[in-house]
């Protein structure tokens, strides 16, 4: 067969451009086959089947993506892989805008493409596309032609043939990988029963980053904040809103969890910010944060930034939809206030995890006053009346008028330090300078001391007394004496 004839003023030559496309930057297969997934949820579809197969023992992989989609007549399937054939080309309303994404995706994967598609339960048109044929100068031929058997509704099947870009070499990792990155591009629509996304007959659950409905050990990550919005402008005249969500992940439930749990979980790694365009992941990494560095207590707060495609130029959407490259006004609307939010939340980890050890250290204290509460008058409590309490120890900032705080609850006294009050820093810096021994001694004593003091007055407390008073202006001498000492 001969090479395919060249004009002087074709704009591309096919040969080359075939070969040069396959180069497109796709950075993973999930990347690319969200292409297609894109696809079938502006076809209208809610049920799209992903099947990965391997023909032949030892040959390249097959994937297959069917929908039950609106499908398309005879003339959008003949467009469906020209490059920029999309009907909907610059559309700012979902996720397809420059008409790239099917053909690109697709020779960025696979040697051979064909897409199949049905309206109404009549016959079945397909195109196709081979790498090989056209490097080789075989004229490329978009005719649909029609297809044997029988169809019932409307839907899409598009096929990647000799897949010789998968570096899995058993595809039950890729599986695994897709599974895990398709959950959490799709997440929003799996989650809200938009899409039945099934991966080889098996369905396909939401992976939420922000691990805000993760439950692990009965425990999930909450907001930090209520949501932020900024109004933006678009070229258009338009304007639209940026939403940003922050997330705490519960290091005082967590800390204790071994690192594989903590990396198969999305914990350890999974720091930064999701970028999602209509609804659908684009874009994790470290964006928007001025210039704060990330470090590994990032790890336990995330950030999801969400965006109406109007603003797609702030965001400098690439063809691929799998990055962007924020404008000086967005940097500038949003980056201030975001770095200064991640300082915070940084700071606020690194507490939680000072207060995670300040409270290991407290335990020995909290185990000799249980063991003694028993020989105390009972505190009587609804539910269980009686008893012997528990005790807990943990220090955060309180009112600059209280050296702690306390409160009972299901038998267990929990006693807060107050870390801003003049006592806090009197009472354990010195420890600090003593041996082990001498410092855990002082410690135990100290902690009595301070639990004793507690327990008294809740006792006190729920037979009328108001101690309130007494604790804060005890308080307040205690600091006065310090500041003077």
């Amino acid at each position: 067969m001969g090479r395919q004839t060249q004009r002087k003023d074709d704009l591309l030559v096919s040969s080359n451009f075939i070969r040069a496309v396959r180069e497109s930057g796709y950075v993973s297969l999930s990347t690319a086959l969200a292409e297609l997934i894109d696809n079938s949820l502006q076809a209208s579809a809610t049920e799209v089947a992903v099947t990965v197969t391997r023909p032949k023992a030892g040959g390249l992989p097959e994937i297959r993506v069917e929908d039950d989609g609106e499908g398309m007549s005879r003339s959008r399937l003949e467009a469906c892989l020209r490059f920029g054939g999309s009907s909907r080309f610059d559309e700012r309303q979902s996720f397809g805008r420059f008409g790239m994404g099917l053909p690109a995706a697709s020779l960025s994967q696979a040697r051979r493409v064909e897409v199949t598609s049905w309206q109404n339960g009549q016959a079945a048109n397909q195109v196709s596309l081979d790498v090989d044929a056209i490097a080789a100068g075989t004229p490329v031929d978009l005719r649909a032609r029609r297809q044997p058997g029988v169809t019932t509704g409307s839907g899409c099947v598009v096929t990647w043939q000799h897949c010789d870009r998968i570096e899995y070499r058993r595809l039950a990792w890729l599986e695994r990988a897709l599974r895990r990155d398709l959950g959490r591009i799709y997440r929003r629509f799996l989650s809200n029963g938009d899409l039945t996304l099934t991966l080889n007959g098996k369905r396909v659950d939401p992976v939420d980053p922000m691990l805000l409905t993760a439950k692990i050990e009965e425990h999930s990550a909450g907001l930090a904040f209520e949501p932020l919005r900024y109004e933006l402008a678009a070229s258009s005249g338009k304007t639209a809103f940026v939403t940003v969500r922050f997330a705490m992940l519960p290091v005082q439930h967590w800390h204790h969890l071994d690192n594989v749990t903590k990396r198969r979980s999305g914990i350890v790694g999974g720091a930064g910010v999701s970028i999602l365009r209509a609804g659908r992941e684009i874009a994790s990494g470290w964006h928007l944060m001025g210039a704060k560095r990330k470090e590994n207590y990032d790890d336990w707060w995330r950030c999801e930034i969400e965006f109406d495609p109007v603003l797609d130029e702030h965001f400098g959407i690439t063809i691929n939809k799998q990055g962007i490259r924020p404008s000086q006004v967005l940097q500038e609307a949003l980056g201030p206030e975001l770095e200064a939010i991640a300082r915070l939340l940084n700071s606020r980890v690194r507490q939680a995890f000072e207060e995670v050890k300040f409270q290991a250290a407290t335990e020995a204290s909290c185990r000799v006053a249980a063991a003694a509460d028993a020989d105390l008058p009972v505190i009587p409590t609804a539910g269980k009346g009686s008893g012997a309490l528990s005790y807990r120890i943990g220090s955060e900032q309180l009112s600059i008028d209280k050296m702690f705080a306390s409160s009972l609850k299901r038998r267990t006294l929990d006693v807060t330090l107050n870390v801003d009050h003049p006592a806090f820093a009197a009472l354990y810096r010195p420890l600090q300078k003593l041996g082990d021994e001498a410092a855990g001694e002082l410690r135990t004593a100290l902690e009595l001391f301070l639990l004793s003091f507690a327990r008294t007055t809740t006792l006190l407390s729920r037979d009328g007394h108001n101690c309130d008073d007494l604790l804060r202006m005890w308080s307040r001498t205690y600091g006065r004496m310090l500041q003077k000492s």
